[in-house]
């Protein structure tokens, strides 16, 4: 299956008072393994960035003026998407930036939501962890990814990241290399040195006698009182 991890930086928080896009940053995966291809861009959004939102990702003013509008790039991003699951943390957030830079473009108005399938990471993280902090950062933090470049954000960087906790997250899958590196017969590559555990040995360790027959007598007791029925009868041996 193809998937396309994608993640956005913006002017501000609300598209509703016409904040925009002025980074994308995708990573493409096949059968959950990096193939290597990415897209990026950089996007001069024709307005100013807001002060809280350079903060977090400190893009400037000046250096988004020299860079494409939206527009010039759309097609590309089409195309790069075009039939992929979409990976995306908070993916109302991105998804609503991107359907409002489709509908400024002339002729009838794209939403993503239409073209691709959605995965929202952050739905799935409040499912598999309910109660606690779902953030990028918190995420990183409960699955040992390595997240210490990310002083600033960038959507790129963002994307990379996000494919590391979305593979932990979804069964430890981790040939996570952007590079691809299949020069070395088996390699399967990593991202900042973390291996495939794909074919680890998972040991068996086996009670004592004493431990079955404290676990036999707890059965009993379920027994008495549930009528006999009793699930776990003989899985200790």
């Amino acid at each position: 299956m193809r998937q396309v991890i994608l993640d956005t930086e913006c002017t501000g928080l609300e598209v509703a008072q016409g904040h925009r896009i002025i980074e994308i940053g995708c990573v493409e995966l096949n059968d959950r393994r990096p193939t290597g291809r990415t897209f990026h861009a950089y996007l001069c959004p024709d307005r100013e960035v807001d002060p809280a939102a350079l903060a977090v990702h400190g893009i400037s003013n000046e250096f988004l003026a020299t860079q494409p509008r939206f527009a010039e790039v759309a097609d590309r991003l089409l195309e790069f998407l075009k039939g992929a699951e979409l990976v995306i943390h908070n993916a109302e957030f991105d998804l609503g930036f991107l359907n409002a830079e489709f509908a400024r473009l002339p002729g009838n108005a794209v939403r993503i939501g239409e073209l691709c399938a959605v995965l929202d990471t952050l739905a799935l993280a409040r499912q598999l962890h309910p109660g606690q902090r779902n953030s990028l950062d918190a995420l990183c933090r409960r699955y040992g990814v390595d997240n210490s470049e990310r002083e600033k954000h960038g959507a790129l960087l963002d994307a990379g990241i996000l494919l590391q906790v979305y593979l932990a997250m979804t069964g430890g899958q981790a040939a996570l290399t952007l590079e691809h590196d299949t020069s070395r017969p088996g390699a399967q590559g990593a991202v900042n040195g973390r291996a495939e555990r794909g074919g680890a040995q998972i040991p068996v360790i086996r009670p004592t006698a004493d431990e079955a027959a404290a676990h036999e007598r707890a059965l009993e007791r379920v027994a008495r009182t549930s009528g006999g029925r009793v699930l776990f009868r003989g899985a200790h041996r």
